[in-house]
């Protein structure tokens, strides 16, 4: 990957594809506290007239990790229950991960979020899908006041939308930038980058390091 020969570019991308494969859901029962995770969740839920598989796509358990892939306008409710039920109190969110998969027509971005359960000593991840023609998605400060800055990390690198931050701009990129990097079909090389007047070249017109 990082051996070069003759191109010149020295970004350190030798074209490396790796396929990703979506996992289905998981069949009952999950092991470990994730089926208590799945029955107090379904029973909260149920208690304000929602059913679990209304507000949850699927629920992907792999390697020793719950996935519960949440419809966008259930997340606000569903993280609000896991947050405030006893029986989860999944008190801190470690941020918002993006994600675009460009092949994934009708929803190329996803936005994760790891859940610790600081009185039970449990993790579980909410994952939310959205198609790039319509990035939206709640914003989880409201719940979760650590995520501003995180949520415009991936507003920033990815283009997602959460609807109710109170300060939804650039965080890293100025604010002028076009598009966001972090996406799969942003160029990898081959743009200036100015930096206090300073003008650096692109990878691809850089020398050649031996």
């Amino acid at each position: 990957m990082f051996g070069v020969y003759g191109s010149g570019d020295t970004s350190g991308y030798g074209r490396l594809v790796v396929p990703v494969l979506a996992q289905g859901s998981s069949e009952r029962p999950y092991g470990g506290y994730f089926d208590s995770i799945a029955d107090e969740l379904t029973a909260t839920l149920a208690a304000a007239g929602t059913a679990f598989d209304d507000a949850i796509e699927s629920a992907v358990v792999f390697r020793g990790e719950m996935t519960l892939h949440v419809r966008r306008e259930h997340l606000l409710q569903v993280a609000t229950d896991l947050r405030n039920e006893p029986g989860l109190r999944f008190e801190m969110c470690l941020g918002v991960n993006g994600v675009h998969y460009p092949q994934n027509t009708g929803r190329e971005l996803h936005a994760s979020y790891p859940l610790l359960s600081i009185t039970h000593n449990r993790r579980v991840r909410l994952e939310v899908s959205v198609p790039e023609s319509d990035p939206h998605i709640p914003s989880l400060v409201g719940i979760y006041p650590t995520n501003d800055w995180h949520e415009r990390e991936t507003y920033d690198f990815f283009g997602i939308q959460f609807d109710g931050h109170p300060s939804l701009t650039r965080i890293q990129m100025p604010d002028d930038w076009v598009g966001h990097p972090q996406r799969k079909d942003y160029p990898l090389g081959g743009i200036p980058v100015e930096y206090k007047g300073a003008s650096i070249p692109p990878p691809d017109r850089r020398r050649e390091y031996n």
